[in-house]
């Protein structure tokens, strides 16, 4: 037994007895098994687990030899009793690995510890940004401000980027008035972030699957997307319906106010747009004719004149290229698109 319990055992015969709790137990059994023993224990333990185990046994005082023979019985009795069973994710990842391949194992295991990160910091800079900033906007300014302080500064603006507009502001003003973080109040967001998000983000983060599936179809040549529409209808109409209802496509520019219309046609290169004209419908030419002058209206149906017949393959990829970028050019709130007039709702 290691000079420090010692001391701490060295206490008066009239010391009173008193329940040890979470953290100091552990923290007494460490000082118990001493530094070659209880090494390997520190290892395993991550950052966060370290502070509070090293914060309690700081502040252990006195154990007398009364609590200390309970806590060593307990300690005993849960060990080697032979009907209990302790749930971790060592245990967790052996039991999968004798049954399932090694890399399915890997996919479960990387949902059920979170993302990948030596402390909390770390961890929340490989978070998704909109499902971090969907959870900091609910938090006070100045908690979201020590987060965004605390991860890369990449990470940091693409999730203030994605907050309202009125929070990021408060936000971005806590950070240029914030001095160093005192250590408690660090502690206690990183537990915070580790109890009511960490735990949970196996849930959050994960994607709506008509959501990925509508990109999916998105991504699709005409043919293709409308074989598999057709499929999907039969097989799972309220599925199919959904998928329609969140997929972009060139039709849905044709919902773009006159700026962004406009804006939009300036990021096209007029070969590129007379291809995409030339296997459109007539709707699609009045709009884009509309958005632009006489004359390079005028000049636009002479190039699609000129072109001749055109492969829908190569009018599919040109199309898709469009609404491409016009989801880049409403990510960076040059336009604003949206799934019809009536709605003012930004849907990428």
């Amino acid at each position: 037994m290691n000079d420090l319990l010692q001391k701490q055992l060295q206490v008066s015969a009239d010391e009173e007895d008193r329940e040890l709790k979470g953290a100091e137990r552990a923290a007494v059994l460490l000082l118990a098994l001493g530094e070659t023993h209880g090494s390997p224990i520190w290892q395993k333990l991550d950052e966060i687990e370290v502070r509070q185990v090293s914060a309690a046994m700081a502040n252990l005082g006195p154990v007398t030899p009364n609590m200390l023979e309970d806590l060593f019985k307990d300690f005993v009795r849960r060990v080697s009793s032979t009907g209990a069973l302790t749930g971790n994710v060592d245990a967790t990842e052996r039991l999968l690995a004798s049954f399932l391949p090694g890399d399915k194992v890997s996919v479960i295991m990387e949902e059920i510890r979170g993302p990948a990160g030596r402390n909390m910091w770390e961890k929340l800079s490989n978070v998704q940004e909109n499902v971090l900033a969907n959870y900091l906007k609910n938090e006070y300014p100045q908690t979201v401000a020590v987060v965004l302080s605390k991860i890369n500064s990449d990470h940091a603006a693409r999730v203030l980027g994605i907050l309202p507009e009125e929070l990021a502001l408060e936000v971005v003003s806590r950070m240029l008035r914030m001095d160093a973080v005192q250590k408690d109040v660090l502690e206690k967001v990183e537990q915070t972030l580790r109890v009511e998000f960490m735990s949970n983000l196996t849930n959050t983060s994960r994607r709506d699957s008509h959501e990925m599936m509508a990109e999916i179809f998105n991504n699709f040549d005409r043919q293709t997307e409308a074989r598999f529409l057709a499929a999907l209808e039969e097989d799972n109409r309220e599925a199919a319906d959904r998928i329609k209802t969140l997929m972009f496509t060139f039709d849905d520019l044709l919902k773009l106010d006159a700026a962004s219309a406009q804006t939009l046609l300036r990021h096209v290169e007029k070969d590129q747009l007379a291809i995409a004209l030339k296997g459109s419908t007539d709707a699609a030419r009045e709009f884009f004719f509309g958005n632009m002058s006489s004359r390079a209206a005028k000049l636009l149906q002479d190039d699609m004149d000129a072109l001749g017949p055109v492969r829908l393959r190569d009018v599919d990829e040109v199309q898709t290229s469009m609404v491409n970028k016009a989801k880049d050019l409403a990510a960076k709130g040059e336009i604003m698109i949206s799934k019809s007039k009536s709605d003012d709702e930004i849907i990428y």
